[in-house]
């Protein structure tokens, strides 16, 4: 539709999305008031408050009152509608052509929207079609997923769901030969199809930068309800990454005892001591028990930025954060947060060239099982900088 043919309404709320969709504008950033909107876009009062209020009910803006309206920042939602658009366009399939399946646990940010980006283009280059499943993280359902693909697709690529022992339909597929790969986990002491990124170097990567900076007080944070193979990788590194300093392993700096509270610490009004009493990482920032952060993943990362400014601090001044994936949109290069780039289009990518050999060696009743390896690398942007003089 032709910008001039929208409501004023909708062109305001338009110019918002896109500022905060490209990072232009961040989480806790204040807006013009709505006087200085009104006289910015030449339009009333109460356009202005119809574009805001429904900013804020789609969860782009929050308003606290005497004080002013901010950035919220991408709707969860928005970023699921994004994942659903990148794969939305089922390519054609070629005569004869195979049927593959996806199995997701949730798409709730942008590693998995280009992961997913991965694997759909390297299908539709070889005339494929795919089916996806999300399993939203539930053991049971990942089962039942598995069980109803299998029998209507020629392979399926799995992304394991964070669990306490291994989903027996996985290795029920590795027993009856049924071609599969699995991404970003792998199960040890069973030997299947994996294309995963180098965990180990990639927690080794934000340790070197950050001590390079000066940093010793160095904590790692996950908020992952299980201790996932992943998520032990990770933490395996950051230890082996200080052991190799001399620095000695500070336990209080391993902060993988807590689930956030999303919808408290996204809630502006909520009084301080409030969150302070109900959130763990929130008190151990505040007290400044470390000067840099490294967050497991982006949704994480984005969080903890969210939480030194509610507390006062300055990022990088004050502490550094880094943060595994790149939390802004599809294929943006730009960034806030320092993170660590696992490569998940490639890895997308690899899995659907894999799985295509997997097929091949099924057709053969050959057993052969290969696990491809990614680089990660890290990406210096806006929030990791020197450590602080009194440390």
């Amino acid at each position: 539709m032709n910008q001039e043919r929208e409501p004023l309404y909708i062109q305001i709320q338009n110019h918002f999305k896109e500022r905060i969709t490209s990072r232009e504008l961040v989480e806790d950033q204040k807006i013009p008031t709505e006087k200085e909107l009104m006289d910015e876009f030449g339009v009333s009062r109460i356009t202005v408050v119809n574009a805001l209020v429904e900013l804020a009910k789609d969860g782009w803006i929050y308003r606290i009152p005497g004080r002013g309206t901010y950035i919220k920042g991408i709707p969860e939602s928005q970023i699921a509608d994004k994942a659903v658009a990148a794969f939305a366009a089922e390519p054609p399939v070629r005569a004869g052509g195979m049927r593959i399946g996806l199995v997701f646990p949730t798409l709730e940010d942008y590693f998995a929207v280009r992961l997913i980006r991965g694997v759909t283009d390297e299908l539709q280059a070889q005339g494929y079609s795919l089916h996806i499943m999300l399993t939203n993280n539930s053991k049971e359902k990942e089962k039942e997923v598995i069980r109803e693909l299998k029998t209507t697709v020629d392979g399926l690529i799995i992304f394991p769901v964070d669990a306490e022992v291994y989903n027996e339909e996985i290795i029920s597929l590795k027993m009856q030969n049924y071609p599969f790969v699995l991404i970003d986990r792998h199960l040890p002491g069973v030997e299947t199809n994996v294309v995963a990124s180098d965990s180990p170097r990639a927690s080794a990567l934000a340790v070197d930068h950050l001590w390079e900076l000066g940093h010793r007080n160095i904590a790692i944070c996950t908020d992952s309800p299980m201790m996932t193979v992943s998520v032990d990788e990770r933490i395996q590194g950051y230890f082996d990454a200080l052991k190799q300093k001399g620095a000695m392993i500070n336990p209080a700096l391993i902060l993988n005892d807590f689930e956030l509270d999303m919808d408290q610490i996204n809630r502006p009004d909520a009084p301080a001591k409030e969150i302070d009493a109900t959130h763990p990482l929130y008190r151990f920032m505040q007290n400044r028990m470390a000067t840099a952060y490294i967050a497991l993943n982006c949704s994480l990362g984005v969080q903890m930025l969210s939480i030194a400014r509610k507390v006062g601090l300055r990022v990088p001044e004050d502490i550094s954060i880094v943060t595994f994936d790149n939390p802004t949109p599809l294929f943006e290069e730009l960034s806030l947060l320092t993170h660590i780039d696992q490569s998940e289009y490639k890895m997308g990518s690899e899995a659907v060239k894999l799985l295509m050999q997997a097929i091949e060696n099924a057709k053969r009743n050959q057993k052969e099982f290969r696990k491809i390896t990614l680089d990660p690398r890290l990406v210096t942007c806006k929030t990791t900088g020197p450590a602080p003089s009194a440390e």
